[in-house]
């Protein structure tokens, strides 16, 4: 009998993917993104022999970056990432969703049947339509909305296109970001502050505020922090500020949310390979050197973010607000 027992333990805890170990990229599903495979045992990797690891060649490009022109590419899960259906029928604005983290975001969200809408300064319209092509593909809604989130007028358009395109909204990822290194406060011009300040803090709040009146109970909202919160770097003076604001508002906005039944949480990811390195959020030896510190030896990969970003959407994360979910390799806090 307790044999039995946990048998049928270990069975609803696989059906329900109720883990992140058990969300993550999930090989054992089938390549139709959104049926598990019948047969086959999951595979492991060595992750620490995954990904590229440094030294990378210097590759500067004017902010904010495409990520189609990096070398390596960075790697958002488009032929990795199999979905289960966790997220059948939901509807998400990502900012941030044409490359790097939120992509992975998008492209995970849409395998796992939600509907996508995504936000991108508008230069990075090549990188954002490879996105949409992605979710189609999934027989998804997918939407592009180009807009400067420096904008409080555009922030609230950016929420109503999305709620008339997708016919509602139910998941906020506020993950777009400036990062600029600047190795004094000196040479940090008012112009600079004011545009990281208003790209990573006040545009959540504009979106989020937006928001509210259409978020039913159930819905997630989601920031993207870093562990530049816990452990700042001299020269992202600004940027890692930010951040904390940003881990400071997820734990005060879980508490303002929570009796409405909408859960909100971060994701604070150490050294991931993304367009904020070689759009001047890295000085040029760190980012030929980037990520060579962690415990991997190597830069993370967006794709190894994007099962704890469909984890904190999903229904069965519903005891999680106001959490702080870390991924950086064995650096960092939390």
């Amino acid at each position: 009998m307790e044999d039995n027992n946990k048998i049928s333990r270990r069975q609803v805890v696989a059906g329900l993917g109720a883990t992140l170990a058990a969300a993550a990229v999930s090989p054992t599903f089938a390549a139709s993104g959104i049926r598990p495979a019948a047969d086959g045992p999951a595979k492991i990797s060595d992750p620490t022999k995954l990904y590229p690891k440094p030294p990378f060649k210097s590759q500067p490009q004017p902010w904010p970056g495409l990520q189609s022109k990096m070398e390596p590419v960075p790697d958002c899960g488009e032929t990795s990432y199999k979905g289960s259906g966790r997220l059948m029928g939901r509807k998400a604005l990502i900012t941030g969703g044409d490359s790097g983290i939120g992509r992975a975001a998008a492209i995970a969200y849409a395998r796992e049947g939600a509907d996508v809408a995504i936000n991108y300064y508008p230069t990075e319209e090549q990188d954002a339509q490879e996105v949409i092509a992605l979710i189609k593909k999934e027989g998804r809604k997918g939407i592009a909305i180009p807009g400067d989130l420096r904008s409080e007028d555009f922030c609230k358009q950016l929420v109503q296109k999305t709620v008339d395109g997708l016919g509602g909204l139910d998941i906020i990822v506020n993950n777009a970001g400036r990062q600029q290194s600047i190795v004094s406060i000196a040479d940090v011009s008012t112009e600079e502050f004011d545009a990281t300040m208003k790209t990573n803090i006040y545009a959540p709040f504009w979106i989020i505020k937006a928001a509210l009146p259409h978020l039913p109970a159930g819905s997630a909202i989601i920031g993207t922090t870093s562990e530049q919160a816990y452990d700042p770097s001299p020269d992202l003076y600004a940027y890692a500020q930010t951040k904390a604001a940003t881990m400071n508002y997820v734990k005060s906005l879980a508490k303002q949310l929570g009796p409405k039944g909408i859960r909100v949480n971060g994701v604070a990811p150490g050294p991931v390979w993304t367009a904020l390195q070689i759009s001047g959020g890295a000085q040029p030896e760190k980012q030929q050197m980037f990520g060579s510190w962690t415990m991997l030896a190597r830069p993370g990969q967006p794709t190894e973010l994007a099962s704890i970003y469909v984890q904190l959407a999903a229904a069965d994360a519903s005891f999680a607000t106001g959490q702080i979910y870390g991924s950086s390799g064995g650096v960092g806090l939390p």
